[in-house]
């Protein structure tokens, strides 16, 4: 299948980089560019790109703008980041609005082609390293108090064993290493996390993680396991 690719960024040396770099992929077809976030809606009605490649920080309307629009819609193109940060707050709006995860400008060509194959394929682009990187930033952030109500609010109808992976995501744990930790299946695990997803009306595991975060439950002690 191949992967229909919007670039969008108020660089066009970027874009061209870009172009060049992802072009070359037999499985990658970049469909159009932009130069900000005002013209994506009109892009995507035209071109119906698989995923958007987006800049964070453009002049008009910025990227982060952009990706909350295009994820607030049914049946929206998945959306990775493109950012020189690896985890300010505009990195981790632009997470808790659904993109499937961010790029670094200067990541090299054969990651970015292999981040762009992996959100068209549904998997986020963040490894459960990157995921750790995250949570240790937002960790030194106190949340408003509203923020954690809302967030405890959503979480409080999991049953036990559903909170038990919903924080062991939250930890940046592998789907390996929540099995491990909680004696399940890595099956089993990923239907957790699917159900998860679903229960909570959520984009990936990554929004997952933030959710928890929010909600407080990373203070909580280890992961014994309490069953249903």
């Amino acid at each position: 299948m191949t992967i229909r690719l919007l670039l969008v960024d108020d660089d066009p040396l970027v874009r061209a980089g870009l172009t060049l770099m992802l072009g070359g992929d037999p499985a990658v077809e970049i469909v159009g560019e932009g130069s900000d976030g005002s013209e994506v809606p009109d892009l995507v009605a035209r071109l119906a790109p698989d995923v958007v490649l987006m800049d964070i920080r453009m002049p008009h309307v910025d990227g982060l703008t952009a990706t909350e629009q295009l994820r607030a819609r049914p049946g929206g193109p998945e959306v990775i980041v493109l950012t020189t940060f690896h985890a300010d707050e505009q990195v981790l709006r632009a997470l808790r609005a659904g993109a499937a995860g961010f790029v670094l400008k200067d990541t090299p060509p054969a990651e970015i082609v292999a981040a762009v194959r992996r959100v068209a394929a549904g998997d986020p682009v963040l490894s459960p390293a990157v995921t750790r990187q995250l949570m240790s930033h937002v960790a030194g952030l106190s949340e408003p108090r509203p923020r954690r109500d809302t967030a405890a609010g959503r979480l409080a109808g999991l049953a036990g064993r559903e909170r038990e992976v919903a924080v062991a995501v939250g930890r940046g744990a592998s789907n390996a290493e929540i099995a491990e930790q909680l004696f399940m299946s890595v099956p089993t695990v990923k239907t957790y996390v699917s159900r998860l997803l679903a229960k909570l009306n959520l984009n990936n595991r990554v929004q997952i993680a933030l959710l928890v975060h929010d909600a407080g439950l990373l203070d909580e002690g280890p992961h014994a396991p309490t069953g249903e």
